[in-house]
């Protein structure tokens, strides 16, 4: 039986082309082209937008893309094994999938791609919170990305999205709220992927904003919390004390208790904190 895409059923492809999961590769496949669909729609209207995919294996998500109507698809697969799978699925969608066998850490992949640009991405869990920083952190912002709607572990997704108070909250919520609107769009059982993972799993919609939420030099306000959620049970005054010079002073002056912890303070108050270490 073929997929509703004309092309073969995961299953089938994955047989075919001996493409079982590799633990050390960090491989989760999902296999239900109705999900990997679902995935692709909550990325928004591709017909306009080149698309960036990471770990695509045996190509569900990137039928799914396709199918949707993205106007094209890089697709980059650090398993050489995947590349005669992804194949057939280029010759069925003729000038719209190109596909790059090489690892998305050691490649620059905005060389092959036109703006508008969105990345969507079941993110192999090994290098996904990897990716996620690096994409979040561009010398220039905004980034040449529109959009990120990516698939990590659930724990993960929740960080992204955490708010103060809470034991999830910390440098990836900063890093990620600062600069976009994320929101978890989708969650997902183990039993969906095969083999199926340990844990859940969720995919998170970010949508770079024009401007960051608030000013801050990005490289001061990554050490500032670098340093505070390093001991995050800490004070404040105690764990940012490498700051030098009057620490308290510069709490009270950004609007925090000297007495207060890394995980009680917003984004708005790291960010003031931020400002006054850069200017001083």
């Amino acid at each position: 039986m073929t997929a509703l895409d004309g092309l073969p059923p995961l299953r089938e492809v994955i047989a075919t082309h001996d493409l079982k999961a590799k633990k050390s590769l960090g491989q989760n496949f999902l296999l239900d082209l109705n999900l990997t669909a679902k995935i692709a729609r909550k990325a928004g209207d591709l017909s306009a937008c080149d698309v960036l995919e990471v770990g695509p294996g045996p190509g569900g998500l990137t039928r799914g893309l396709l199918a949707e109507g993205a106007r094209k698809v890089l697709a980059v697969e650090k398993d050489a094994r995947a590349m005669g799978a992804l194949a057939e699925i280029s010759a069925h969608y003729p000038g719209r999938l190109e596909v790059v066998n090489a690892d998305a850490l050691e490649i620059d992949p905005l060389v092959h791609l036109t703006p508008p640009i969105r990345i969507v991405a079941n993110l192999p869990y090994n290098v996904g919170t990897e990716l996620l920083t690096r994409w979040l952190t561009p010398k220039v912002w905004p980034p040449a990305w529109e959009s990120l709607t990516l698939m990590f572990q659930r724990e993960v997704a929740n960080r992204i999205v955490a708010k103060p108070g809470s034991k999830t909250y910390g440098r990836l919520a900063i890093l990620s709220q600062w600069r976009t609107d994320a929101e978890i769009v989708m969650e997902l059982p183990p039993e969906a992927f095969t083999p199926p993972p340990k844990v859940h799993s969720a995919v998170v919609h970010l949508t770079a904003l024009p401007e960051p939420r608030y000013p801050a030099d990005a490289g001061v306000l990554s050490r500032v919390t670098a340093m505070a959620f390093q001991q995050r049970r800490k004070m404040l005054r105690a764990s940012l004390k490498g700051l030098g010079g009057d620490v308290e002073g510069l709490l009270e002056e950004a609007g925090i208790k000297p007495t207060a912890r890394a995980e009680e303070i917003g984004l708005e108050h790291f960010c003031a904190l931020a400002r006054l270490v850069a200017a001083r």
